[in-house]
């Protein structure tokens, strides 16, 4: 069977995503901070009948990414990398004149440097897997200026910038960036509090990562809802 390592897969888009890859049949490592939450979603998970390690911890800290992708291995793989743990920055967001520098570094900790660390520690079985792929969860406020977003947005930038250049640098590889688009998690309640507009689940947009693994189209960003909408 095919071994993913999802980060943030507790809750979110993380869990939705460890749902469908278990459904179709993928072993998985899971990893978030909070170990009941995470126990909890992997209970949830494993009904589909695959293996399934749940690893708390801290995507920041070198030895749980080691963690992480040792348990890949003992499970046979890892043949894909799901880079969606992310940190905000500032919670609720704030302009740029009032954002904190250190809740910067850790959105560029959580968001860029992790995201780097658990590649580059992943990379010797990535290699030697037929169908090796990396996905690192981007944004809309990646590429669009959002107020109150710079900060997180500026993260999402570079990791797809890391993104592309490692889809150059691996050419094996499939390296895909994905914005998910609008979705009601609880990352988004904490940017926003007041903003209780409806919007999607995250279940809604797992099809269109699905379609990636399905379709394997060259490296590059992708809308999540754009793929399930087939176009």
């Amino acid at each position: 069977m095919p071994v993913a390592i999802i980060t943030g897969a507790s809750k979110g888009l993380g869990r939705a995503l460890a749902e469908g890859l278990a459904a179709r049949g993928w072993d998985l490592v899971l990893d978030a901070r909070t170990a009941r939450e995470l126990e909890e979603a992997a209970g949830a998970v494993a009904v589909h009948g695959t293996r399934v390690e749940a690893l708390p911890g801290d995507v920041t800290d070198a030895a749980h990414r080691g963690e992480l992708v040792g348990a890949a291995r003992r499970l046979g793989g890892p043949d894909l990398v799901v880079h969606n743990a992310s940190a905000l920055g500032a919670e609720p967001l704030v302009p740029l004149a009032r954002l904190p520098l250190d809740g910067l570094r850790r959105a560029l900790e959580v968001n860029v440097v992790a995201a780097l660390g658990l590649v580059q520690e992943a990379l010797p079985p990535l290699r030697a897997s037929a169908t090796g792929a990396v996905v690192v969860v981007s944004s809309d406020a990646a590429v669009e200026a959002y107020g109150t977003w710079g900060g997180y947005g500026a993260s999402k930038a570079a990791v797809d910038h890391l993104a592309a250049v490692l889809a150059v640098e691996e050419p094996g590889l499939r390296v895909w960036a994905v914005d998910p688009g609008d979705m009601a998690t609880d990352l988004y309640a904490a940017a926003v509090p007041d903003d209780g507009a409806p919007r999607p689940e995250p279940a809604a947009v797992v099809p269109g990562f699905l379609r990636l693994l399905d379709d394997r189209p060259a490296s590059g960003r992708y809308s999540a809802p754009t793929l399930v909408e087939g176009r």
